[in-house]
């Protein structure tokens, strides 16, 4: 079982991707929630951790909250306000028969798949472009 611990995650900026550190704040019905601050609560960048089981399943899920956050001016007082979220989830069930190495190669194959290389889903999924 994975202690709750900071993470780092790097974006892809193309000149100079940048480092993300989210550290750890509440474990919650089986849930880790590891958090990126930007000096408020409004604009923390979430991740989240669980793994589940159920019957003879396990269930796990890996979400990214990322808020966008801009100040807003109203009668000269300044507050910071979360302009737009994007969010990720990646969901995995495994039977409990399944093998270390099958579960090792489904998630290696889910990171490869996200690769900038895979034009089929980093396209769909960046470029925001339909499937044909």
């Amino acid at each position: 079982m994975p202690q709750l611990q900071s993470v780092v995650l790097t974006d892809r900026t193309p000149t100079t991707p940048a480092n993300l550190t989210f550290v750890p704040r509440v474990i919650e019905n089986g849930v880790g929630e590891v958090v990126n601050s930007a000096g408020t609560p409004v604009g923390e960048k979430r991740c989240t951790v669980s793994m589940k089981k159920a019957g003879s399943r396990y269930k796990g899920e890996v979400r990214l909250v990322l808020p966008v956050v801009v100040t807003e001016t109203i009668n000269g007082v300044s507050s910071p306000k979360v302009a737009r979220t994007s969010y990720a989830t990646l969901s995995v069930v495994f039977d409990e028969k399944s093998t270390k190495q099958e579960r090792d190669d489904t998630i290696g194959l889910m990171a490869s798949a996200l690769g900038t290389s895979k034009v089929l889903i980093n396209d769909a999924l960046v470029n925001l472009e339909g499937v044909y």
